[in-house]
């Protein structure tokens, strides 16, 4: 190639990936703006909830979520206080994001009051409830404690959770990340040119999800955010190190930055594509998923992971070539320097070590690994991952579960967060009945526009109601009945009560529905545990065809997915322990045990590729035996480094004070240290050791000839 385009080649990708990291960059602290915590908008069409939600405009005001007001003073309410429970409602009403208020309500016992703000359609959930938590601690007097909770109240705080997400996290994750690559390497310069790969990776891969967002392509909330900027730190991270590794080696054997990074290319590529699209493939099968949720998180995984392998293979050569040996300095390779013995006894270092171990004790490594495993994980069956309660999802301070305690003390614990059931107006009268005989059920009224308060009585309420009756708004031949509840709306007691309901009416028209905020949590846990059962053993197949695609190899690709199985049931073991017993936590949300496996058995696959494709490769000229050995003296520090760095990125979720993510950060980070420390340092090695030439059935390899 001629000597110009050495110079104009590499320099066109730098100012490529400049431009779109010029752009990419400020979409950054607006992604939030197209992202969405609603639950609702996560269910598939076909859940209950999901219809009985699309139905519901049609029979009231547009409106937004609604925030309840709770009140309570400690030895109960003064004579004043209603008084100033009434002024705030009036504040309140003259807002102009609140859609209506009700009147000020009086608990049974006399000890505190409610007031229900609706928000108008368009409010921003977490404005609006920061602006009335702000009149309510003005409006009050000393003593008299105001708590908004409610579905906005809850929205409000989950959102406020989600506020570190584009800042907090990924300064965590890349100071975590930059601490060890500057211990790990010894170098003040090749920490910030892998950094700025996986940054600028991360910028492509925001700028695309945020255009998709916007045109409704995807669906992204918090969750998938918060794991997009890990999982694109993490892995371009990996796959540069990776590189860097090559490109190091080469530099002793090749004079030129240019022949250097031909040969770093040659030996990294296929590795680094087939590990990028084992993980691509992975978190596809997330669209087998039936949540939205979920099903969003697999296109927006896959382009984050594509730009991951597009800026290491481009961006980080282009970058290496234009510092050539500088970029690791004080310690630069130079050309000619002697590689280091990988085996044999003259061989020195710990990789070294752990190879001879390996070679001597064979049989007894893999055996007392295989046994720690499985032991850790025999905590799975302690793991409760059937969902959660909204409140629980925030860790730590929450107004909106402080108020929802309060309220459960002195109102129906459901109040302002209803059952809905979509039904004929034919059978109205018969699902009134039925609603009513339904044990946790405290009260039922009907949907109403032309009512002030949006509800009007029905049934025996009706008859014994004062002033002039409202008939309920009926639509394509239906009614929307509310039904408060006894208990809490996120609580295992409602969700008896809505499976309840749904039976109960059911009976009576097999056409109605249930619906409303407790039957959404309840199909969400639902959809998720299916998901789950559906979607790992897919993950499974797919990934176990690609590795013996890529090791043409039978044998070989069965020890690999075995060892990420085992991997995952103690990573998964131990944070079961580690949850109940250390932190007590409430439980998980079936997408826990998803997600994490879809990471785990990817991300573990990962290294066992980076490993086996270099055994192969030294297997190919010094035999099976010798080339396991090789090929683990020769990754060994490289892939060790590699996930060190991808559980500190993984780790950083757990700043984020969220339930889901502090778990998925606790059950990726430990898996992926135990699988870097003990799955490819030791038991996939000495396995692959144990059975020789037998690992390679049915390729070449397999030959008693390459057995030396």
């Amino acid at each position: 190639m001629p000597r110009f385009l050495r110079i104009v080649l590499p320099a066109a990708v730098i100012v490529v990936w400049l431009i779109v990291a010029s752009v990419g960059g400020p979409v950054f602290g607006t992604i939030s703006d197209v992202a969405t915590n609603d639950q609702t908008s996560f269910l598939p069409a076909s859940a209950d909830a999901t219809k009985v939600q699309e139905r519901s405009a049609a029979f009231r005001q547009a409106s937004g979520a609604p925030a309840i007001i709770v009140l309570d003073r400690d030895g109960g309410l003064r004579d004043g206080d209603r008084t100033a429970a009434e002024q705030l409602a009036a504040t309140l009403d003259d807002r102009s994001d609140v859609q209506g208020v009700s009147p000020v309500i009086p608990s049974e016992d006399g000890d505190a009051v409610e007031i229900v703000a609706t928000l108008t359609h368009g409010a921003e959930t977490g404005d609006a409830v920061a602006a009335i938590r702000a009149d309510v601690d003005e409006v009050l007097p000393s003593g008299l404690r105001g708590y908004v909770t409610g579905p906005a109240g809850f929205t409000a705080d989950l959102t406020e959770a989600f506020a570190g997400i584009d800042g907090i996290l990924l300064g965590v994750a890349l100071a975590a990340v930059f601490v060890i690559l500057v211990v790990v390497y010894r170098s003040p310069l090749l920490p910030v040119l892998v950094l700025g790969t996986a940054t600028f990776a991360l910028c492509a891969s925001i700028l695309v999800v945020y255009w998709l967002a916007e045109a409704g392509v995807v669906t992204v909330n918090g969750q998938v955010q918060g794991i997009l900027s890990i999982l694109v730190i993490g892995a371009a991270t990996d796959y540069a190190l990776l590189y860097t590794a090559r490109y190091r080696e080469a530099l002793r054997d090749h004079r030129t930055g240019w022949d250097a990074t031909k040969a770093a290319l040659r030996g990294a590529f296929e590795p680094i594509v087939a590990s990028g699209g084992t993980v691509i493939v992975g978190v596809l099968c997330l669209l087998f998923s039936d949540l939205n949720s979920n099903k969003a998180l697999g296109p927006v995984a896959a382009i984050g992971i594509a730009f991951s392998l597009l800026a290491a293979l481009t961006l980080l050569p282009a970058l290496l070539l234009a510092f050539r040996r500088a970029a690791f300095w004080p310690l630069r390779p130079t050309y000619g320097s002697a590689q280091r013995v990988l085996t044999g006894p003259d061989a020195r270092g710990l990789w070294a070590g752990v190879g001879r171990l390996v070679a001597r004790r064979t049989r007894t490594v893999w055996v007392v690994c295989t046994v720690a495993l499985l032991a850790m994980g025999a905590g799975v069956v302690g793991l409760r991952a059937d969902g959660v309660p909204q409140s629980d999802l925030v860790i730590g301070a929450s107004q909106a579960r402080d108020g929802q305690d309060v309220l459960a003390d002195h109102f129906p614990g459901g109040s302002g967060s209803p059952a809905q059931v979509l039904g004929p107006e034919r059978d109205l009268d018969r699902l009134v009945t039925a609603i009513r005989s339904v044990d946790g059920v405290d009260g039922v009224v009907a949907a109403a526009k032309d009512s002030p308060s949006g509800t009007t009585p029905v049934g025996s309420d009706a008859a014994g109601a004062r002033g002039p009756s409202v008939d309920p708004t009926v639509s394509r031949g239906d009614v929307l009945l509310e039904a408060t509840l006894a208990a809490p709306a996120d609580s295992e007691r409602a969700e008896q009560t809505v499976r309840d309901l749904r039976t109960a009416v059911e009976r009576v028209s097999p056409d109605a529905l249930v619906g409303g905020v407790t039957a959404t949590a309840l199909d969400t846990n639902d959809t998720g545990i299916r998901d789950r059962t559906v979607i790992i053993p897919v993950v499974l197949v797919v990934i176990l065809l690609i590795l013996m695609l890529l090791l043409r190899s039978i044998v070989a690709p069965l020890v690999l997915i075995g060892s990420v199985i085992v991997s995952f049931a103690a990573a998964l073991g131990v944070g079961a322990l580690v949850f109940d017993h250390v932190l007590h936590l409430p439980g998980a949300d079936p997408s826990v045990p998803l997600f994490s496996f879809v990471f785990l058995v990817a991300l573990g696959v990962d290294y066992n590729i980076f490993l086996m494709t270099r055994v192969r490769e030294e297997a190919l000229r010094h035999g099976p035996r010798e080339g396991v050995l090789r090929g683990l003296g020769a990754t060994g520090g490289v892939i060790t480094s590699a996930g060190i760095v991808l559980a500190a990125t993984f780790a950083a979720l757990g700043v984020i004070p969220i339930l889901f993510l502090v778990q998925i950060a606790f059950i990726v980070a430990f898996g992926v240290l135990l699988d870097t420390v003990v799955v490819r340092s030791l038991l996939v090695p000495a396995v692959v050791h144990d059975l020789g030439r037998r690992a390679w059935w049915p390729s070449r390899l397999s030959r008693p000839a390459h057995d030396m």
